[in-house]
């Protein structure tokens, strides 16, 4: 199994939640989270006066699937979520030994 993490941009959650469901993905977390990465911020300018924003708010998703399934699943999260601009976002891919559903004590590719 994978943990895919995903931390992209607020306004594409919804686009990126479809196009998982579409692919069979029947469940996700997802966490609201600041951060910053190359970019380093940007400066806005709010009734007048220009500011330096440090964290820039993005959304992080965590994903576990099947080892088989995963490659796929970071390919539509990657298309679904990318403008082409900067701060798109970064995907890591992290192993997970194991999984257990509390309900049932179902494990591995089951608990899923």
């Amino acid at each position: 199994m994978k943990l895919i993490v995903a931390v992209i941009k607020p306004f594409k959650l919804e686009e990126v939640r479809e196009a998982l469901t579409n692919l069979g993905v029947q469940g996700l977390m997802v966490s609201e989270v600041k951060g910053y990465g190359r970019q380093s911020g940007h400066t806005e300018i709010y009734r007048g006066a220009e500011y330096v924003v440090n964290f820039v708010p993005k959304v992080k998703l965590e994903i576990v699937v099947p080892d088989a399934v995963a490659a796929h699943v970071v390919e539509t999260v990657a298309m679904t979520a990318k403008t082409g601009k900067i701060g798109d976002g970064k995907i890591f891919v992290i192993d997970v030994e194991q999984a257990m559903r509390v309900r049932t004590g179902e494990t591995g590719d089951e608990a899923l």
